[in-house]
């Protein structure tokens, strides 16, 4: 399967597991359902697990801290992302730098699943 975006509650977290090619329709679609999620269960702390075959475009990745606006992604977030793919990886970080400095929530991007989860369940705990 790819190309695809599964959404679920964990009782303590949001899993957002994705996997396929990426792009900008697909980051949207991907946010707007965890967002979704979030409101619907009323928990903020977000564990994304992704294995990406062809990440999106850098340029792209700077326009997702509008996505993040339009949507009401805000400090109350918590996110841990996964990106399995290495190349991917670099991406992901990048995103998660033009986050940072456009002042959205706390997240990090992760290569290692059981890193991430001890980072955003650990954090969440305190």
């Amino acid at each position: 399967m790819t190309d695809q975006i599964t959404i679920s509650y964990e009782g303590d977290h949001i899993l957002a597991l994705s996997n396929g090619e990426k792009n900008y329709p697909f980051v949207v679609a991907l946010w707007t359902k965890v967002r979704n999620a979030c409101v619907k269960h009323k928990c903020f702390d977000v564990l994304g697990i992704a294995e990406t075959t062809v990440p999106i475009e850098t340029s792209d990745a700077l326009k997702i801290a509008d996505v993040f606006g339009d949507l009401g992604i805000d400090a109350k977030f918590r996110i841990a992302w996964v990106e399995i793919n290495p190349e991917a990886y670099r991406i992901a970080f990048f995103a998660e730098s033009v986050l940072a400095n456009k002042g959205f929530p706390g997240g990090r991007v992760f290569l290692d699943v059981a890193e991430a989860r001890e980072w955003l369940l650990g954090a969440s705990v305190s």
